[in-house]
């Protein structure tokens, strides 16, 4: 990581001011490994973000441009920017559960229709942990939470015979993948694929929360046992996975890379018929 820091990542943000134990560290270097890898610099790439987690450890310690919008928002920003800027810059958005599946999800899924050119990863931590942990939008069932004490029992968007990837797919997105910060290589492969891919993007990424999840929810804040609650649980799509209550399968679940146009070509395709036409005038 001392490499990776010392080339994207801003000096007097560093080291992070993450709870001890989070995983959100993990997703942020999967991000900056696959930029690195790329061959991507700090000028190549603009960095946004939303509220919370996140928010706080991601955005702000790129070196290179960076912006934040409010809870759920970021993604008409984002769109904005997308028209404004160069069509070979990258906008990588790193955004909460709450951001993405919640609050935001209107905005979110109107960019899937639309194949923004955006990389979105989404940090989920399975609830609203940096307001004191209270159920979210992909809280397991039956887990205590701040705002469930005696369990969640609202149906979330990622058990039930739902699936939020589901849901994007239907939306229009060209790429989805699923993993967990513990993830080696094949996260990083992915990000990689989505970067790559010219249109909207997304993976999902499941990190732990040592100091609200853990507490309430499991039981402990020793990381090596909330680490080991997400091993025992995760597997491959395309493997069967254990019997648990709260499986979680990693992996690419749908790449259409490339395969319709990106929303600003055929914006700007469209501006240039109408003027053919005379609409400029």
């Amino acid at each position: 990581m001392d490499y990776l820091a010392r080339k994207y990542l801003r000096p007097r943000k560093i080291p992070s001011t993450a709870c001890s134990g989070c995983g959100l560290g993990q997703v942020h270097k999967k991000v900056l490994l696959a930029i690195d890898e790329l061959g991507l610099g700090t000028g190549d790439i603009v960095w946004g973000t939303g509220i919370g987690c996140a928010g706080r450890q991601t955005f702000n310690t790129w070196k290179g441009d960076n912006f934040a919008g409010t809870h759920g928002r970021v993604y008409a920003l984002a769109t904005g920017l997308r028209l404004a800027l160069p069509p070979e810059k990258k906008i990588i958005l790193t955004v909460g559960d709450g951001d993405a599946f919640g609050i935001g999800l209107l905005h979110l899924l109107n960019c899937a229709r639309r194949n923004v050119g955006l990389t979105v990863i989404v940090c989920d931590n399975l609830g609203y942990q940096s307001t004191g942990g209270q159920y979210g939008w992909t809280t397991p069932a039956g887990y205590c939470t701040d705002s469930s004490p005696l369990g969640m029992w609202e149906p979330n968007w990622v058990q039930g015979g739902r699936d939020i990837l589901a849901v994007l797919k239907a939306a229009g997105a060209t790429f989805l993948a699923r993993h967990t910060s513990f993830e080696g290589r094949n996260a990083v492969l992915s990000i990689k694929k989505a970067l790559l891919n010219n249109g909207f993007s997304l993976v999902h990424v499941y990190f732990p929360c040592v100091t609200n999840f853990g507490a309430r929810a499991l039981g402990t804040r020793r990381p090596a046992t909330i680490y080991q609650w997400f091993r025992e649980r995760t597997a491959a799509m395309d493997q069967a996975g254990p019997e648990v209550d709260f499986p979680l399968r990693t992996g690419i679940y749908y790449d259409a890379s490339n395969s319709r146009p990106e929303f600003c070509e055929n914006l700007r395709a469209w501006v240039a018929k109408v003027q053919e036409q005379g609409g400029n005038r």
